[in-house]
């Protein structure tokens, strides 16, 4: 059974009772919950997944939340962070922003309020992210794309049928222009993996679109590859 896929979140709170009546509110609401009960833990859980969003508490065992939210950020991951936090202080809520979290909502708070600030940042982000998208047809070089219709005319003048997942991929990459696309991101968008698979599936993508569109494919002037970190279209 097909559908729209489910929103994913990663939730991060060591106080189990709490945790699991979060939990279990945000799965009525339709977003698949994964848990997280320490910091260390958060990490691991964000390199192995991609996640809609991450709520997640300041005081948790270990790496505190803080720590968390500031380390994601340096890994250039933009996934929505909102800290719940028992610290009130406007002191620990400018720290909270300052280190990258988009939003923070203090204990005890109001459950309907935090499920509208969940919705809402989800769905700032995924304007965000669609906010650049591109037209039916794109040309680049003497090369060009029709989107719709998934094929390709080459400098050359060759046309070429595009999968299904090759046009994805090129439209990601195109509306992310000039900025590295991360592996996970791709995995998620184009896969729908959530739980990534160790594969060369992407490469093997990347490979044939320098053969298709590049002058010199070994030294390739739109389509990249950034080791560790995931894919770059350059014009």
């Amino acid at each position: 059974m097909t559908g729209t896929p489910k929103k994913s979140i990663l939730l991060v709170e060591d106080e189990e009772n709490l945790h699991d009546a979060l939990r279990l509110n945000l799965e009525l609401e339709n977003y698949e919950v994964t848990s997280a009960y320490d910091g260390s833990e958060a990490l691991k859980a964000i390199e192995q997944e991609y996640f809609d969003l991450v709520i997640l508490d300041v005081m948790l065992p270990g790496i505190d939340g803080i720590n968390v939210t500031e380390t994601i950020r340096v890994q250039n991951n933009n996934v929505p962070i909102l800290i719940l936090s028992a610290k009130n202080t406007s002191a620990d809520r400018v720290l909270g922003l300052k280190k990258g979290a988009d939003d923070y909502l203090n204990k005890p708070f109001n459950l309907e309020e935090l499920l509208l600030r969940v919705h809402k940042l989800i769905d700032k982000s995924k304007k965000m992210s669609d906010r650049d998208s591109v037209s039916d047809t794109y040309s680049f070089g003497m090369n060009t794309i029709d989107f719709r219709a998934q094929e390709a005319t080459t400098r050359n003048k060759e046309k070429i049928q595009l999968s299904k997942k090759e046009t994805m991929l090129l439209k990601l990459l195109i509306e992310n222009k000039n900025e590295v696309v991360p592996r996970e991101k791709i995995l998620q968008t184009v896969w729908g993996y959530n739980v990534y698979p160790t594969t060369r599936t992407i490469d093997n993508f990347i490979l044939n679109f320098r053969k298709y569109f590049e002058e010199d494919s070994r030294n390739p002037r739109y389509f990249h590859s950034v080791r560790g970190v995931g894919y770059k279209y350059t014009e």
